[in-house]
């Protein structure tokens, strides 16, 4: 799970809504699926601490800041953590949600893979089972 959380030029695999990156150093550039433009600096890639932290750098964000940590649960599982800090908090509502998805796809990627990720499927199931 990590292997695919610290690869910042990898997200578009596992994030729904975004269909494109692009990684220069710390700055990344995500393109969503409505062709607009994002500007994120990647703030933390920590292996040891299994962190990960952006930031979006976009005029409508006064602050924010997202952290993704990968807890090892010692049997071959992880839980994975999606927090997100932003002002106006209403942004971090909508991030919130888009990052629930991102977790079921990464869930979903890994379990299907027995653990190898496989390519994002435009079409998951959710946490009851049904097909979004």
């Amino acid at each position: 799970m990590w292997a695919r959380i610290e690869d910042p030029g990898c997200i578009q695999d596992w994030f729904p809504g975004i269909t494109a990156s692009t990684v220069n150093g710390t700055s990344r550039i995500v393109t969503l699926g409505s062709g607009f433009t994002m500007p994120e600096e990647i703030v933390t890639s920590d292996p040891l601490l299994r962190r990960f932290q952006y930031r979006i750098d976009f005029p409508v964000f006064r602050h924010h800041l997202s952290t993704i940590d990968v807890i090892d649960l010692g049997d071959e599982t992880s839980l994975v953590v999606y927090a997100t800090d932003a002002d106006p908090r209403t942004l971090a509502l909508v991030i919130g949600a888009a990052t629930g998805d991102a977790l079921l796809e990464l869930r979903d990627q890994m379990e299907l893979g027995g653990g190898v990720p496989v390519p994002a499927d435009p079409v998951r199931s959710d946490s009851k089972g049904d097909h979004a």
